[in-house]
């Protein structure tokens, strides 16, 4: 009788070890999934209006931005180039042209026939972009024009009111990446992997606005920053944490987590700083 209990009390231990293991793996496999039907994008909102983007759109609208913040041009010139931008490509860069124009290439479908530069130049959407605001600035009163008026001047489209149907979405975005709607861009990414570390974040960012004098402590970028250009900064960072492993942004006593997916919150955060943390995986020391 004694060895029929033991026997007994061994099968009821196996089987709720095997319960918990059972429930362990079903648990990470529902993990699992649902970090593979997250569907990426960035979303920008003002007031009780929201407009959502694609990852590599998201990031391009960020470099648009931040070019025009770091030549201290106002954000209507920022909401004015994008809006252009997505009538004209989508905000992708691509190399190919339209009906209307064959050789347009780039951000802005620039056309190296019409004096835009080498198609190799403005296919750098660096140089297309100051290309765009070297035009733009020259227009007189821009500023106060409409968008799509403001857009027409520049490209001399065959369709001048197409800009626009892309002027909210233009607007937001312009408005949350150059800092003026403070914590206006958030994206639901998947989790982050291997990437090049804070120093990669730091010379992305100086290409973008100019140096910024960026000081990096393990894992974490600190960028002295205050006011409109450090949101401007802290939503770059956001814009192009999928592409640079960016896990966290810190700034004005709110955070962004990756891994929280519900965008930004209220932090414990004095500091002037934007603080930029990246994926740094856990490395095993051998015994």
């Amino acid at each position: 009788m004694a060895r029929r209990r033991r026997i007994r009390r061994w099968l009821t231990g196996g089987l709720l070890l095997a319960l918990v293991g059972g429930g362990i793996f079903t648990a990470y496999q529902v993990m699992q999934r649902s970090d593979a039907v997250i569907t990426e994008s960035c979303t920008a909102k003002v007031g009780s209006e929201s407009y959502s983007l694609a990852l590599d759109q998201t990031a391009n609208a960020s470099l648009i931005s931040a070019i025009a913040v770091r030549r201290s041009l106002p954000a209507r010139a920022a909401s004015i180039a994008l809006a252009t931008s997505l009538q004209e490509s989508k905000l992708r860069n691509i190399d190919y042209g339209d009906t209307a124009g064959p050789d347009s290439r780039g951000l802005f479908q620039q056309r190296p026939s019409q004096g835009w530069g080498t198609e190799a130049q403005v296919m750098d959407p660096v140089y297309a972009t100051n290309a765009f605001y070297d035009v733009l600035i020259k227009v007189e009163g821009y500023e106060s024009l409409p968008i799509t008026e403001a857009a027409q001047k520049v490209q001399r489209s065959a369709f001048p009111d197409a800009y626009a149907d892309h002027e909210p979405e233009g607007r937001a975005f312009a408005s949350a990446l150059t800092g003026q709607s403070g914590a206006g861009l958030d994206c639901v990414l998947r989790p982050a992997d291997a990437n090049d570390g804070p120093g990669a974040v730091s010379t992305e960012m100086d290409a973008a606005f100019g140096a910024q004098d960026g000081t990096v402590n393990g894992a974490t970028l600190s960028v002295p920053a205050a006011g409109a250009q450090g949101w401007a900064v802290a939503n770059w960072a956001v814009a192009n944490a999928k592409s640079l492993g960016i896990t966290r942004v810190c700034f004005g006593g709110q955070a962004w987590d990756r891994h929280a997916r519900n965008g930004w919150q209220a932090a414990d955060s004095s500091q002037s700083a934007v603080q930029i943390s990246t994926y740094a995986p856990t490395v095993s020391s051998t015994p």
